[in-house]
């Protein structure tokens, strides 16, 4: 019989265990609100480490030298690149942002003016902030403090610039001393699948940079030529913005179109169109040519998921959280399949599972039909 002291305490064991829990967790949200900038400069790091240990693997396979030096050497070529490239474009990209400064206000104001012909403009119109004032705005400091989180000042997002490349040569110089230094935190008899999951979360976000950077690289190109030959100025500028702002998914082409359109409507509100149309059709392109080859070596990121993401982690973060939405979306899909669906729920065949129910579908509608002719 057990006696009613072992009953008490083992409800007050149960009892503190529960609030120690509780304490734990408060503590470590707690830890993570305080630390989220470098929690995100931590991930912005291995992003770049994992482009790196891809381009030094690759390296690696034909000059055959060893995993760090081919990710120095790579580090080394892609800094003289991006050097070379930033000196030789600097002074064009600068006069044309300054000629882009001075004349997305003119434009801004041309088609307020427009607009304001029609009654639905009008009304629009009178719901929205000056234009001088939105400028005023996007040019003071309390804006780029607002965006970003730590991106503060020039000096702090230079300095946090330099502390994220050199902590992503750490990273991709020697992955398997981090990883393994991870993997010990864990049980013994779950270290394998541990590392079974680093290794899928690591492939997913390969893949994912490879895929973006392509993108990037097509939609800044194709926008370049576009509005080149639509004749709208500071075409390499827009072409530039194009390319880094799609990087944000959903609401990066929208920001890089708008000075486009903008200074296209200088010209006339046709020439305006024009450039929708342009975007429209290079958005098209990269979402059912680009996208659908991502998704094939990656996981799928519902559209509506993607958004809701990326509200939440712009409100509660600033701009950075709003740049780094879609990869942290993909980590915590693969956690969410191989964690909680294969490892909690023990759903491990997901897809072998739809196969044969497929399979099973299909031979029922073959026995209906035997039996329809019989």
């Amino acid at each position: 019989m057990i006696s009613p002291t072992n009953i008490s305490q083992k409800f007050v064991k149960r009892v503190l265990t529960t609030v120690a829990i509780i304490i734990a967790a408060m503590l470590f949200v707690l830890l993570v609100y305080y630390a989220i900038d470098i929690i995100l400069l931590l991930f912005a790091a291995v992003l770049i480490a994992i482009f790196l240990r891809g381009l030094g693997d690759l390296t690696r396979r034909y000059t055959k030298l060893s995993e760090g030096l081919s990710v120095v050497i790579v580090s080394f070529l892609l800094l003289v690149i991006l050097g070379g490239a930033i000196a030789l474009l600097a002074p064009s990209v600068a006069e044309q942002v300054e000629h882009l400064r001075e004349e997305l206000p003119k434009s801004a104001q041309n088609v307020s003016e427009y607009i304001s012909e029609f009654s639905w403009g009008k009304a629009i119109i009178d719901q929205l902030p000056d234009v001088n004032e939105v400028i005023d705005n996007l040019t003071t400091a309390n804006f780029i403090s607002s965006v970003g989180g730590f991106f503060s000042t020039t000096a702090g997002a230079v300095a946090n610039f330099f502390i994220v490349i050199l902590l992503a040569i750490y990273l991709a110089t020697e992955p398997q001393t981090y990883i393994h230094g991870f993997v010990k935190l864990f049980p013994f008899e779950r270290r394998a699948r541990v590392r079974e999951i680093l290794a899928q979360t690591g492939d997913t976000l390969s893949w994912w940079l490879i895929g973006k950077m392509g993108s990037m690289l097509v939609i800044g190109l194709m926008t370049w030529t576009g509005l080149y030959f639509l004749g709208v100025p500071l075409s390499l500028t827009l072409g530039l913005i194009a390319g880094l702002l799609s990087f944000i998914p959903n609401f990066g082409p929208i920001l890089s179109a708008i000075p486009a359109i903008l200074l296209a409507f200088i010209e006339s509100p046709m020439k305006a169109l024009y450039v929708l149309i342009l975007y429209i059709i290079v958005q098209l392109i990269e979402s059912n040519l680009i996208t659908p080859m991502i998704e094939r070596e990656t996981v799928e990121l519902p559209p509506a998921l993607t958004i809701i993401a990326q509200l939440a982690l712009g409100v509660l973060i600033g701009g950075l959280g709003l740049v780094l939405a879609t990869p942290l979306l993909a980590v915590v899909m693969v956690l969410v399949q191989m964690v909680y669906i294969q490892d909690v729920l023990g759903d491990k065949d997901t897809e072998i599972n739809e196969e044969n129910e497929e399979k099973v579908t299909a031979e029922d509608a073959e026995d209906a039909e035997e039996i329809r002719i019989e």
